[in-house]
């Protein structure tokens, strides 16, 4: 069932956000001061890709410099990833078929705020 709505995702906004990750990596990596965050740009570019089938937990060592991390995140990428994935949230919420594509895209908003710290592990 992951694969058939990994494959779906890809079509319902899935693409494109991961790309926008991938795009915030870079922009990360290309200044200097960025490559802290770069790790965590990546890993969730590809649970961006493919998040069905996968969770998300906190790092049990994340403490108080992976929340300054998450504010400085904040500021220079999260909220206008969080944003791309809230306007798509809307427009799949709208018919019953994208009502867990959009939740998908919530739960995506929620990390696209706070990426640093976060483990991504296989459902099983």
């Amino acid at each position: 069932m992951s694969l058939i709505l990994n494959i779906l995702w890809l079509f319902f906004g899935g693409l494109p956000m991961a790309f926008g990750w991938l795009i915030a990596a870079a922009i990360m990596a290309i200044t200097i001061v960025g490559l802290p965050w770069t790790p965590a740009a990546l890993r969730l570019a590809g649970y961006t890709l493919l998040p069905f089938g996968q969770t998300v937990i906190e790092a049990p060592d994340a403490g108080a410099l992976s929340t300054v991390g998450n504010i400085v995140w904040f500021v220079l990428a999260g909220w206008w990833l969080a944003l791309g994935h809230l306007i798509l949230a809307v427009g799949l919420a709208i018919s019953i078929i994208g009502i867990p594509f959009a939740w998908a895209h919530l739960k995506l908003a929620r990390l696209s705020l706070t990426p640093v710290g976060k483990i991504i592990l296989p459902v099983s």
